[in-house]
């Protein structure tokens, strides 16, 4: 299904399912077609500013900002007053020397400076599982310790994106479990801050914080079962469904409109389906785009057609 929302400028998609749909094409042509203020929530994991160059066409960190600017001012344009941009990017290494690139914070700032979005919060995407890199100076010379974090920024048209952190919380921990359970006695602690009684309210879970632990384990996905069996090479980036479920239930309701520029495997729009919400997904490379439509096929009885090689029939 197309959603709503979307342009008629669109061309045809390549895919669709119950409550979105793909297109295989160049991000920045595509979202300057889409109308204004018609998206809720753009999520996305653009190729990073790494050192070396990836298949997925990776900019280096010099002509990163620059390269970017023009998809954030379109980004700006199609996005609800309330709507959110969350962009996931990692770091990286200068060239020859163990001493770390700022592109992600030149790139912070003259996204705010420029392009007029405001900073909501950052968060920090923590990956225990990741392999220690750059090697050269993690495992061989033994210099930096292991990078296991992207820097996030949650970042909005306006100062009052919508959120809501009852929809993300955490089960209780079991200490705060026999607080409430066994009581607590209101007091002044160390550091000067007053525990009320208010402490004591059942809320039903944990306000999370922001730093997400999400380890990326898809090693027995029906996504690379199915690439495999079909010979087409999955995405090498793949982010966490965890990662997109966070910021989906965080910042949109049912129905609301979700998009990725820059889709990949398309978790995001995998997700957004499995939650309710409307989806667009754009991405240049179509071998990307063909592995990424087995993701629904668990949902081709609901929106009842068959989805094979990235083409619905």
């Amino acid at each position: 299904m197309i959603p709503d929302k979307v342009s008629k400028l669109l061309p045809r998609p390549y895919y669709t399912t119950g409550s979105g749909a793909a297109w295989l094409g160049d991000s920045l042509n595509l979202v300057s077609s889409l109308t204004s203020q018609s998206v809720n929530l753009i999520l996305t994991s653009p190729p990073f500013a790494l050192t070396r160059k990836k298949e997925y066409g990776n900019k280096a960190s010099e002509e990163y900002v620059e390269w970017f600017l023009p998809f954030a001012e379109e980004f700006k344009r199609v996005l609800c007053e309330d709507g959110s941009f969350i962009l996931d990017l990692g770091g990286a290494y200068l060239p020859g020397a163990p001493v770390r690139s700022i592109y992600q914070y030149e790139l912070l700032i003259r996204l705010c400076k420029e392009v007029g979005f405001y900073l909501a919060q950052e968060f920090f995407h923590y990956n225990p599982s990741r392999l220690p890199s750059p090697a050269e100076w993690v495992t061989v010379r033994r210099v930096r310790v292991k990078d296991s974090v992207n820097v996030v920024w949650w970042l909005s048209p306006s100062k009052t994106p919508k959120a809501d952190n009852r929809k993300v919380l955490k089960p209780y921990s079991e200490s705060m479990k026999s607080l409430l359970k066994n009581g607590y006695k209101p007091k002044l602690r160390p550091s000067g801050h007053n525990i009320s009684s208010k402490f004591m309210k059942n809320n039903e879970g944990a306000i999370p914080s922001n730093v997400l632990e999400l380890a990326n384990t898809e090693s027995n996905s029906n996504y690379l079962r199915r690439c495999q069996e079909e010979g087409i090479k999955p995405h090498p980036a793949r982010f966490p469904e965890g990662f997109a479920e966070f910021f989906i239930k965080f910042t949109t309701d049912r129905s609301d409109l979700v998009l990725d520029p820059f889709a990949g495997s398309n978790t995001t729009g995998y997700v957004a389906e499995k939650l309710g919400r409307q989806w667009l997904a754009f991405e240049l490379k179509e071998d990307y785009l063909k592995g990424s439509a087995f993701r629904f096929e668990e949902f081709e009885d609901m929106f009842g057609r068959q989805l094979t090689h990235g083409k619905a029939r």
